[in-house]
């Protein structure tokens, strides 16, 4: 009998322990496929009519014999590691958006002119890459290639964080000018971690995850995990064409992303984005070793996302930090004074800390104490610091970590990876080397929703502002019980979700911005080319018109426009060209109803596509802004940044506005300059506008706020937690040089 109970015993571990594992290596869920894209063009008809209104406006602001086309070259699908996660009922997700979403909803919902998928490399196994490139076509397909209603780009996202200023690179998106086998690589170039390869979740804990949440898109998610654990890393030193088809590849720097690059001979573009987010870049993180050198790229990396729905990354602010020096420990800076001033979430720790600690009756040097201990361990562990004071709340956290002034800024702001701190820097190895991008903007959707910022609602669907579900276990163990001590906190033992300030976030994400190009055709050779030469601009959602041209440029053509470059000694002379977006109707037009169906047009677009009227919203001002790049490294760059420098009143107009002006100042400075314009619109209200929604006492600091939490028990997801705020668009710049800057060529030659 005891023998039988045994074997009983034994048949029943054996069962549960094969079960367990067949769980976690997801052989009961269903592979992440690519969905069918909507064999329905757009009707020419009404493609024409809102084209046709654009090319008048146009017509009557400038003469470039150029037309204006807008995009999203920052998409992501369910075939992204993050995107899937955002899809799961844990976080209240919507189930799957694969790339055939991205492409209906880019023609049907956004009515863009071009878009690009950038899944993360680090989650695209071989078969998902194979989808992708075939639902890129397929998306191409549907329209005549002579006249397109949506221009699909083939691309993908090389995302690196690092656990210090030394190791962190940041995020780039790589784009694809062809779609033939021929011009495609055959696996998308992935980024490795400082602290190890790519990150899964181990099959033990996936298991576990399955039998908790007890849901089928969660095995699913166990599937799509194990087949990006399976993909074996590719061996080094092999050249890219004589790879396995079947491995990832992937590099720890930049200089090796290029490299590869150069190794496949094709023609791509890199596209830093997301610099300034303090949920990725460690504190004190600054562009220096990517101004010149093996770590940049002028022939490929020559654009930057200045915003997208994660947030602003143009503005810089003199903080004051200083980085520590290599091999020392982190240092954690007092606050900035006054009302636009700089709270680090270091120094807010010791804070709370303290705050605590003496509520509990302990003696003040004992808080003290603990307060400055507290501010070391936020500090040795940068961007994951929150876990270090258990139970602290978002409302503990003030503004902490916030830029106070700057538009629409990302969250946990480093100014040091700033558009205008790039623009401003000099390489520190000396020299006249200077970085030059011109800007961009995009939406970084995580729901293949490409576009998303043509009306203002849906924060939970149109923009990331998610977060657990309502009663969702704690899984990265950040709900815990508040606690009069810092705990020190090893990142080796955190997972890659475990390090972001999820709920603080939530109130700082938008619906995204857009690409515009000034394009000779609605082709997509032409939109390639307008982006190399840098005939660029980004708007925070908006499509809104814009030129910037530069007029007593030297030779024959003495008009240029934004993204060139000019020698000159005489004062240069500019003029700048805007018109609001279009303000809109509600619901969709006719066609995208027949294209999509009740249905899908409720799930993909909750039922509100971009639908103009024929009405533009006032431009109500032009802010120019000029930076003196540095001549000797040691300026310092708070010094050579203006912004703005110039405000160009424009009138109470929906027809446009076109302001003129002069540097009478640039001659006698015997400097470079560089400019750049926002064409401001009136205030309209937008998702997140006021981020954390701040009281503020008279020194400027944060005491009441009222944030957009992710978590819909909190702020219910039909919230849309709108705000007024002022719309722009930011032109690219045009750099005036005194004289030929040694060792740089222009963009994309």
């Amino acid at each position: 009998m005891k023998k039988r109970i045994l074997w009983i015993f034994l048949l029943l571990v054996t069962t549960l322990g094969g079960l367990g594992y067949l769980l976690g290596h997801g052989a009961f869920g269903e592979h992440e496929g690519p969905g069918e894209v909507t064999p329905i063009a757009r009707d020419p008809h009404e493609m024409e009519m809102i084209l046709a209104e654009r090319r008048e406006t146009e017509s009557r602001l400038s003469p470039a014999g150029t037309q204006i086309l807008f995009g999203d070259l920052h998409v992501h699908t369910t075939f992204s590691s993050d995107a899937f996660v955002m899809s799961l009922p844990l976080v209240s997700g919507e189930g799957a958006h694969p790339p055939a979403d991205a492409c209906d909803f880019a023609r049907h919902c956004a009515a863009l002119d071009f878009w690009s998928i950038n899944d993360h490399a680090e989650s695209l196994t071989p078969a998902h890459w194979r989808e992708t490139v075939e639902s890129i076509r397929a998306c191409n397909a549907v329209a005549d290639p002579e006249n397109p209603d949506v221009i699909a780009f083939l691309g993908w996202e090389w995302t690196q964080d690092g656990t210090s200023p030394e190791n962190h690179w940041g995020h780039k998106n790589i784009i694809l000018r062809d779609i033939e086998e021929e011009n495609i690589p055959t696996r998308p170039i992935a980024a490795r971690q400082p602290m190890g390869d790519i990150v899964t979740i181990p099959p033990a804990i996936r298991a576990g995850l399955v039998l908790l949440l007890r849901d089928r898109r969660t095995l699913d998610f166990t599937t799509f995990l194990e087949e990006s654990a399976s993909v074996p890393p590719c061996p080094e030193g092999v050249p890219v064409r004589q790879l396995p088809i079947d491995c990832r590849e992937s590099t720890l720097t930049p200089a090796e992303l290029f490299a590869k690059l150069d190794d496949w001979n094709l023609p791509a573009m890199v596209i830093p984005h997301g610099t300034t987010w303090g949920n990725t870049a460690p504190p004190g993180s600054v562009w220096d070793p990517q101004v010149t050198g093996p770590n940049a790229d002028p022939e490929r990396q020559f654009l930057m996302e200045v915003y997208s729905g994660h947030g602003n990354s143009e503005e810089y602010r003199d903080w004051g930090r200083k980085p520590a020096m290599p091999g020392s420990a982190p240092i954690c800076p007092p606050p900035t004074p006054g009302p636009n001033g700089f709270l680090p979430n270091c120094w807010r720790a010791g804070e709370i800390i303290e705050e605590r600690c003496l509520a509990g009756g302990e003696p003040a040097a004992e808080c003290r104490r603990r307060a400055a201990e507290a501010r070391r361990n936020h500090a040795a562990v940068g961007r994951a610091g929150f876990r270090t004071v258990p139970g602290a709340t978002v409302l503990d956290w003030q503004d902490a970590g916030q830029c106070r002034d700057c538009f629409l800024p990302a969250f946990d702001y480093r100014p040091g990876m700033s558009a205008q701190y790039m623009l401003a820097r000099q390489s520190p190895q000396g020299g006249p080397s200077r970085a030059r991008y011109g800007l961009i903007a995009s939406s970084d959707n995580h729901t293949a929703r490409p576009g998303t910022g043509y009306k203002e609602r849906d924060r939970s669907e149109m923009s990331e502002s998610k977060g657990p579900a309502e009663g969702a276990p704690d899984l990265i163990g950040t709900q815990q019980e508040p606690k009069p001590e810092s705990v020190p906190l090893n990142l080796e033992d955190t997972i890659a979700f475990g390090e972001r300030d999820v709920e603080r976030m939530s109130s700082f994400f938008t619906t995204g911005g857009l690409v515009a190009v000034h394009a000779a055709k609605r082709d997509r050779a032409s939109i390639w080319n307008a982006l190399q030469s840098r005939q660029v601009y980004g708007t925070s959602g908006p499509r809104i018109l814009l030129h910037f041209d530069l007029l007593n440029g030297p030779g024959e053509r003495r008009e240029q426009p934004m993204g060139s470059e000019a020698i000159l000694q005489e004062n240069p002379r500019f003029r700048v060209s805007a018109a609001g977006g279009r303000t809109q109707k509600p619901g969709c037009s006719d066609m995208a109803k027949i294209a999509l169906g009740t249905k899908r047009l409720n799930d993909l677009c909750r039922n509100e596509c971009y639908h103009p009227t024929d009405q533009r919203h006032t431009i109500t001002r032009i802010e120019v802004v000029r930076i003196r790049p540095q001549i000797d490294p040691n300026e310092p760059i708070g010094n050579l940044i203006e912004d703005p420098w110039k405000v160009l009143p424009c009138p109470e107009s929906t027809d446009g506005c076109q302001v003129e002006f002069t540097d009478a100042g640039y001659h006698a400075s015997k400097r470079d300059a560089v400019y750049y314009v926002r064409a401001i619109q009136e205030p309209t209200l937008a998702v997140n506008g006021d981020n954390l929604r701040c009281k503020r006492d008279e020194s400027g600091r944060c005491l009441e706020l009222q944030p957009c939490y992710g978590n819909d028990a909190q702020t219910p997801y039909q919230e849309d937690c709108l705000a007024e705020i002022e719309e722009r668009a930011w032109s690219s710049p045009i750099w005036i040089d005194q004289e030929p800057l040694v060792g740089s060529e222009p963009a994309g030659l």
